[in-house]
């Protein structure tokens, strides 16, 4: 939908009297405590005007017809028109149709972009699409009960009648219904177990009879160009499934082959790095990440979300007029405008690296420093003019300073170089459509004080409630529904150069940090309990406070 408004939103609703600049204040004040909500969204939420009047305003400002659209408002099953997961990346939905003509509802917050995509995806079945909008929240209400209907497909039912091919292909699909990252395929002593990693945690989701572990070893391998007769570890891929990805690696163990399906999903919508999690303001962002001449690296153990935070920050860069270069193994995202290199089984980081200095780079993405080689390579590149990010497997932002040390770089070249490191890790989000809010016990509140207070804030708990994680068709009965990132940021300051120049230990100098604003993983991750986006029982999963 075309965006012609000339005034920021909320100065054209004043204009029209459907607000006051006090609402308008509420609305902003709600907005910094949950920054993924959009300002018609959050007067919606907050009833500080009339729902229809106001999404009518809207649709006005933005040229499209504002309509108030819930489950009752379905003329048809969206689902014959476009996929739910269509809707749920483009956030639209099809609800009515008149002849070839397909009314199409789209979040407030949708671009032209995403409703020429869906306008092109109807011409190609032979319809026209008429352009309506609503809020974000009612649609995601909408597509949130469309998903709890939807019958995935039954791995037991499958098992008991159907074929190889169906079954492999049932796993593969009730993974992705489920929103598995990783699906496991492990033969044991009696049976073979499927188990799906979905928001960071294994789940068992079937057990199979044993006498079909060959069968399904053998489709597996047919499907990812593995070699057949081959029993050592492989890699392969499977190229079968719409919008995705998949990469298979096999390994054998003591009762056969097991096999771990990692689903990456094609072209994936890149995630706003505050939408992350990401603590801090934009003129934060920016003096952390906008640099030159400098390396910039995010430390976090495997499955932390290094790479998500990597292509955000990539995108929030990305213009025009700066060349980007990527070095990934694999490529995850493909992003227009960007040069991006895949590292094949005959190339290496260091090497590719050394090439890409040739073809003359703003700024380069280098997918993880391994060895002292390519760190050194880094090193050089982020002295003579180039913009480096990259990832290194460490425990948190301080501790970047001794892998590099131990990989053999020297003091000086890091103290020069190096100009902010994030350390990160995820925790699940609470459900929102289950959460049972409650007050904080006399235990928990004085956990986050105590921990609060040793880095210098103090909480007034009189107005603060925390959740409970219960559990519903939507999250899987976990009680828990996506993830979302805590973050520490260090920045270099000269005097923190000054004590890795002289060979401080990391001790003297996450000492200085501290003197100077740097906060841990710990406080972020007490800010997000505070703001209810997860639990004080999921934070120590993660960081192990109690």
């Amino acid at each position: 939908m075309a965006i012609t408004r000339r005034l920021p939103i909320g100065v054209e609703l004043v204009k029209r009297n459907l607000v006051t600049e006090g609402d308008i204040e509420k609305a902003l004040e709600y907005q910094r405590e949950h920054p993924n909500n959009k300002l018609g969204d959050i007067l919606h939420i907050l009833k500080l005007c009339d729902g229809q009047k106001l999404i009518e305003a809207i649709g006005e400002i933005l040229g499209a017809k504002g309509i108030m659209i819930d489950s009752d408002s379905l003329r048809i099953k969206p689902e014959d028109y476009l996929t739910l997961e269509t809707c749920k990346k483009y956030k639209c939905i099809p609800f009515d149709i008149n002849g070839n003509k397909v009314k199409v509802c789209f979040a407030d917050s949708a671009t032209s972009g995403i409703a020429d995509s869906i306008r092109v995806q109807l011409l190609n079945k032979g319809l026209v699409m008429e352009e309506y909008i609503s809020f974000g929240s009612e649609i995601d209400n909408i597509l949130s009960g469309l998903e709890s209907k939807e019958i995935t497909p039954d791995i037991k039912n499958t098992t008991m009648s159907g074929s190889i091919v169906e079954l492999v292909d049932s796993i593969i699909k009730t993974g992705i219904e489920k929103r598995a990252s990783d699906i496991h395929i492990e033969p044991m002593a009696e049976e073979m177990r499927v188990r799906y990693r979905i928001d960071g945690e294994l789940f068992t989701e079937a057990k199979i009879a044993k006498e079909k572990q060959q069968q399904i070893i053998g489709r597996l391998k047919a499907i990812s160009n593995m070699h057949q007769e081959k029993q050592d570890a492989q890699d392969g891929r499977i190229l079968l499934y719409d919008d995705y990805n998949i990469r298979v690696s096999s390994q054998p163990n003591v009762y056969g082959e097991k096999f771990v399906l990692r689903l990456l999903k094609k072209n994936e919508n890149i995630k706003n790095i505050f939408d992350l999690g990401f603590p801090g303001t934009e003129a934060e962002l920016k003096k952390s990440f906008n640099k030159k001449n400098s390396i910039t690296i995010i430390a976090a153990p495997t499955g932390s979300g290094k790479t998500t935070t990597l292509y955000s920050l990539i995108d929030y860069l990305n213009s025009p007029e700066i060349n980007i270069t990527t070095i990934e193994d694999p490529v995850e995202i493909r992003i227009d405008g960007l040069n991006q290199i895949e590292i094949g089984a005959k190339s290496t980081f260091s090497g590719a690296l050394r090439t890409v200095l040739r073809q003359d780079p703003d700024l380069i993405l280098l997918g993880e420093i391994r060895d002292k080689e390519t760190a050194e390579i880094a090193i050089q590149a982020g002295q003579t003019g180039h913009y480096v990010l990259s990832t290194i497997h460490t425990i948190d932002s301080i501790e970047v300073i001794n892998r590099l040390r131990k990989m053999g770089v020297s003091d000086y070249d890091i103290a020069s170089t190096l100009s902010t490191s994030v350390s990160q890790r995820l925790v699940r989000r609470i459900c929102p459509n289950c959460k049972r809010e409650r007050e904080y016990t006399e235990e928990e509140k004085n956990v986050i004080s105590k921990i609060l207070e040793k880095y210098g804030e103090k909480v007034d708990f009189s107005n603060l409630k925390t959740y409970d994680a219960v559990g519903c068709s939507k999250c899987n009965n976990i009680g828990y529904y996506g993830r979302i990132g805590i973050f520490e940021v260090l920045d270099i300051t000269d005097e923190l150069k000054e004590l890795i120049v002289k060979g401080d230990s990391t001790i003297e100098i996450r000492k200085k940090a501290l003197e100077q604003n740097y906060k841990p993983l710990i406080v972020d991750g007490m800010h997000k309990i505070l703001n209810g986006y997860t639990t004080l029982e999921e934070l120590n999963r993660q960081l192990i406070i109690f």
